[in-house]
């Protein structure tokens, strides 16, 4: 590991000659954390290193397989594009949630979860399907076929895990794992664990036991800038939740109004 002193993006190169622009960390990374702008900064260096990143964009997004210390040379062999490949002996003893957060893992599949697509550190919105007989109050089905109303009801739900099985899973230097090492799972990923509020997390309780799910995976410039990192004002805590039926969906979600 590279450490570089007085760094910053346009700063002076480090020794004579020819000088190269790299990526350096600009803050402390945790093992297993996703990159983000707030970690990097750049810097010039004398001669050419191999495993270099040049562009803060091209590091983004990636995972730390390793603690990063501030100022260090970022590398591709300290990080990752999939926290599986990360042998479970080096994870944190707490996922890093923000405050007020929970995590919860749903279920999904290659239809349901858009053929796999779905990694680590994506946004994904789901759509809800309900059969509006559920939100009657007096339990009578109105004639003709059923009335059936699909509603998108999160977006923006953080992808922090994925489980059992990993497609695509590649070191950031894009060699591929060996020697069964983790990561070398193969097929289309089976759970979701998502980051969200306790009173969210109720919602999704009541969707999965009630309704058919559906996700899509969002574009990456539709991505929040910066995950979590303050309690939600509308959920503080878990004790916030006070539990969810149809007539708390119906006044947060309008599926008998369109």
């Amino acid at each position: 590991m590279f450490l570089l002193g007085n760094f910053g993006g346009g700063g002076g190169a480090i020794g004579g000659g020819p000088s190269e622009t790299v990526v350096v960390a600009a803050q402390s990374i945790p093992i297993r954390h996703q990159i983000t702008d707030a970690d990097l900064t750049t810097t010039k260096i004398s001669g050419t290193l191999q495993n270099t990143y040049t562009k803060p964009g091209d590091v983004k997004g990636l995972i730390s397989e390793i603690q990063i210390t501030k100022g260090a040379l970022i590398t591709s062999d300290m990080l990752a594009r999939d926290a599986g490949l990360i042998p479970a002996g080096s994870a944190p003893a707490y996922l890093p949630l923000a405050s007020g957060y929970v995590a919860m893992t749903i279920p999904t599949g290659e239809q349901q979860g858009v053929a796999g697509h779905i990694t680590l550190g994506d946004y994904i919105t789901v759509i809800a399907s309900a059969s509006l007989t559920i939100f009657s109050t007096t339990g009578a089905q109105a004639p003709g076929p059923a009335k059936v109303v699909s509603k998108t009801v999160f977006t923006n739900v953080h992808i922090i895990g994925l489980g059992p099985a990993s497609a695509n899973v590649q070191p950031a230097s894009g060699a591929s794992a060996g020697g069964g090492a983790q990561g070398a799972t193969t097929g289309v990923t089976s759970s979701l664990t998502i980051e969200l509020t306790q009173c969210d997390a109720e919602f999704f309780t009541w969707f999965l036991g009630n309704t058919t799910l559906r996700y899509t995976l969002e574009s990456f410039n539709d991505y929040l800038k910066q995950p979590p990192s303050a309690p939600d004002p509308t959920c503080p805590t878990v004790a916030t939740a006070q539990g969810v039926s149809q007539k708390e969906v119906e006044a947060r979600y309008h599926f008998t109004v369109l």
